[in-house]
């Protein structure tokens, strides 16, 4: 076994790359005999006694080299794997100081989030009803015991010389495997029911991996926003400040009067509180986020968490039309192929509450062990193999079965009504979301070139209040709009990219494709 072999190997052991794998084997076995000594032994021809000893010596050594090699690769691999980096591991980053992407964000949340953990709790959890509810259909193995004993007078007991019947103390033992073999089709039914609940239960989990891709997704998008804000309002606040000493300076040159400083001054301090105000937010919805994902805030950390994204708010494109999103709706939600789970339970449960009218048969086979009755000695015994069947059948139950089919009916028909509801609200889900999408991207488009427009205004109001011609009433109304104009076109690309996530939510579309990065 040579060296490309003996990695090869090693790399469908323990899943290893090659470049780690071929690390490893240098590390432990060193390199291959390349030196003066191996290639003469390579070229030596086997005509004499000692060469070929020599030779097979070294060939043994050789293949019990590459035996321990490959035995110490195969002990310690998680040793090595501490030690050799491989190139395929992709660890997620680090949530607290270091940049946050939507990706990252969103795997974060799929591991460790509460509702995550939660809905995996609750599938486990359904695994075991299954179990439960497909056992009715396998054999039970049991073991009973018992001892009895009564006062003499109350035990017949007939002695004649050499012979007495009846003992009053008496024991037994039984081990028993006992089969149904027939229950009126309720078997059948829990086979087809344990399969529809554990499908149900893998639709569940699936809806709270969507919600929750969701939530992360408006959690981000409204950090990113109050991030956006925060620099617009700064930007307002710069300006405003500018506008404010350059009024100054021309009120103490004497060409404005002190209302222009008191208007600026004024001005400005309405700007402050917004700052203020988009820093909070900021605040508040790092917080969320952090909540949202599952994540502990470092200790000593009371303010400000150290939370920094990566991504910015983005107007990436939806080509969907209504029909076609109505259609994957109802073809993809997982909250109608939960309902459609639970309507066919439903239905189970009739087969199973109509199985009361019929009987059941059961067979068993056993082994029996008991003290003998012909003889007053206690430890006489008698014991044997045991074994056939028994048929139960309630003819009259007091009206229990027909009241459980009954009941059965009417939460099957209701299972369907709750699926036809659900059905209903599902596409209006979707049509409300369509429309949101539709009017954040018309926004959107009606925003592209304000910001553009109000600079430029600003451009020209500060120059025609330098040339004399303009007002500073015009400057200040110049730079208001302006920052209008940035808060309406961050809001608007905020708001097109929470409608292209609910959008993608209510049509059941699959996770986005940074969730799988």
């Amino acid at each position: 076994m040579d060296e490309q072999e003996l990695v090869t190997l090693y790399m469908d052991l323990t899943g290893t790359a090659e470049p780690a794998a071929r690390n490893v084997f240098m590390m432990i076995c060193g390199p291959s005999g390349d030196g003066p000594e191996s290639e003469q032994g390579t070229k030596t021809e086997p005509t004499q006694n000692g060469q070929r000893q020599e030779s097979n010596q070294r060939g043994r050594a050789s293949t019990a080299a590459v035996g321990l090699c490959l035995a110490f690769l195969c002990l310690v691999p998680n040793t090595l794997h501490a030690a050799v980096p491989t190139t395929n591991a992709a660890p997620l980053a680090r949530p607290f100081g270091g940049p946050l992407s939507l990706a990252d964000a969103i795997n974060f949340a799929l591991r460790q989030s509460p509702s995550i953990l939660r809905a995996q709790k609750d599938l486990e959890a359904s695994q075991g009803i299954a179990i439960q509810t497909k056992a009715i259909a396998l054999p039970t193995l049991g073991v009973t015991a018992g001892y009895t004993t009564a006062q003499r007078t109350d035990v017949d007991v007939i002695e004649v010389p050499g012979f007495t019947l009846g003992t009053p103390q008496n024991w037994s033992t039984q081990v028993k495997l006992v089969q149904s073999l027939y229950q009126g089709g309720r078997m059948l039914s829990a086979l087809r029911a344990a399969q529809l609940t554990r499908q149900q239960a893998v639709l569940m989990y699936q809806t709270a991996i969507a919600a929750t891709v969701l939530n992360v997704q408006l959690a981000y998008f409204d950090v990113l926003l109050a991030e956006q804000e925060i620099i617009v309002q700064e930007a307002s606040v710069s300006l405003l400040t500018n506008e404010l000493v350059d009024t100054t300076r021309r009120f103490d040159a004497g060409t404005v009067p002190r209302f222009n400083v008191l208007r600026a001054e004024v001005e400005l301090a309405n700007a402050r509180p917004k700052l203020i105000t988009a820093r909070n937010n900021f605040r508040v919805g790092k917080n969320n986020l952090a909540n949202v994902l599952g994540l502990n805030v470092p200790p000593g950390t009371f303010e400000d968490i150290p939370l920094t994204l990566s991504d910015r708010l983005k107007a990436a494109a939806l080509e969907l039309d209504l029909p076609h999103a109505i259609e994957l709706a109802l073809e993809k939600r997982t909250e109608l192929g939960v309902l459609r789970k639970a309507e066919a339970l439903r239905k189970e449960d009739i087969v199973t509450a109509k199985a009361g009218y019929k009987p059941v048969l059961q067979g068993y086979v056993g082994y029996d062990l008991h003290n003998s009755i012909l003889t007053p000695d206690f430890g006489t015994t008698d014991y044997g193999w045991i074994g056939g069947v028994q048929l139960s059948w309630n003819l009259f139950d007091g009206m229990r079965t027909q009241g459980r089919v009954k009941e059965a009916t009417a939460n099957y028909e209701r299972a369907g009504i709750d699926l036809v509801d659900k059905r209903r609200g599902i596409e209006l889900e979707v049509r409300t979301a369509y429309s949101n999408f539709i009017q954040a991207r018309e926004v959107l488009e009606s925003e592209k070139k304000v910001v553009e427009q109000g600079e430029e205004a600003l451009r020209l109001a500060r120059a025609r209040s330098e040339a004399g011609t303009g007002t500073q009433l015009d400057v200040l109304s110049a730079q208001t709009a302006l920052t209008e104009a940035r808060t309406t076109q961050i809001q608007a690309l905020h708001d097109y990219e929470v409608a292209r996530a609910r959008l993608q939510r209510a049509a059941g579309m699959s996770v986005p494709s940074e969730a799988v990065k």
